[in-house]
C-alpha cells in the first residue's frame, strides 16, 4: 500500500496491526464521503494518507468507532478565520486565526492537506491534525464534546476524570510542561484532542511528563505507542 511510504508509523506496527490498519483504512475510504474544496483536486493518495492516520486511532477500538463521521472535506492549505473571535471565555481577538482542521457535530471533518501530509511524514512534534480532529469525533460519540469519550467501566471513568482534570488545570496554569501545548487549556474537548495528538505522535514525551495521563489514554485506546518506538522520534526525521 502507498500508506507504507507515506505513514511513518507503518514501519513500527506488527504484521497483525498492519493487516488491521489496512482493513480499517479501506473501510473509511469506502464508507465515508470524501470531498475537496472548490477548485482543489482530491487524489487517491490524499484520501489514503488521511484515512490511514484516522484508522491508527481506532486500531484497538471497535471497527465502528468513527461511525459519527459522514464526510471528510479536504482543503489544500491553512484557512484563516478573520474578524472577532474567541477561543477562551472572556478573551476576544481580532487577529487572524489559522485553521488546520475542524470537526463538526453533524459528522463532517475538515482537514488541510499540507498539514496532514507534513504530520504523516514528520512525526515526533506532538502535533497531528488528523489525530486531533478525529479524536473530537470519538469524544462526540455520546453526543457531547466534553473531553470524555465512552469508557469501559466506572473505575476507568473515575480515573479518567481525576487524571484529566488535574492535568488540564496544570495546562491552564502553565505548569504542565512542554509536551502538551497551551491550546489544550481552551476547554475539556480540546484537551482530549491535544492529548491524543501527543499520545500517538510524541508518546515518550507525554509518558515522561504525565505517566498517569499516558496510562489513561492507553487504557482507552487499547494501545501503547511508546512500546512501538523504543526512543523519542526526532521532530525533523523523514518518514
Amino acid at each position: 500500500m502507498l500508506v507504507a511510504e507515506r505513514i511513518s508509523s507503518w514501519n513500527v506496527l506488527s504484521l497483525d496491526q498492519r493487516d488491521r490498519l489496512e482493513m480499517l483504512t479501506l473501510g473509511l475510504l469506502a464508507e465515508k464521503r470524501w470531498e475537496a474544496s472548490n477548485g482543489f483536486a482530491l487524489t487517491d493518495e490524499m484520501q489514503l494518507v488521511i484515512a490511514a492516520q484516522a484508522a491508527l486511532l481506532i486500531l484497538g477500538l471497535p471497527d465502528d468507532s468513527l461511525r459519527r463521521v459522514r464526510t471528510v472535506l479536504v482543503l489544500p492549505t491553512t484557512l484563516y478565520l478573520r474578524g472577532e473571535h474567541s477561543q477562551m471565555r472572556g478573551i476576544v481577538s481580532n487577529a487572524p486565526l489559522p485553521i488546520l482542521g475542524l470537526a463538526e457535530f453533524g459528522g463532517t471533518v475538515l482537514i488541510t492537506w499540507d498539514a496532514a501530509l507534513r504530520d504523516a511524514r514528520h512525526p515526533g512534534t506532538g502535533h497531528n491534525v488528523v489525530f486531533h480532529e478525529f479524536a473530537h469525533q470519538l469524544d462526540m460519540l455520546d453526543g457531547t464534546a466534553n473531553g470524555t469519550p465512552p469508557l469501559a467501566t466506572q473505575d476507568q471513568f473515575d480515573r479518567w476524570v481525576e487524571v484529566c482534570t488535574r492535568v488540564y488545570h496544570q495546562v491552564r496554569d502553565g505548569s504542565a510542561g512542554p509536551s502538551i501545548s497551551a491550546y489544550a487549556g481552551v476547554n475539556a474537548g480540546e484537551f482530549f484532542a491535544v492529548a491524543t495528538e501527543v499520545f500517538f505522535d510524541n508518546p515518550h514525551g507525554l509518558r515522561g511528563e504525565h505517566s498517569d495521563l499516558y496510562d489513561a489514554l492507553a487504557a482507552f485506546y487499547r494501545q501503547d505507542p511508546s512500546s512501538r518506538v523504543p526512543y523519542p522520534l526526532h521532530p525533523d526525521a523523514d518518514a
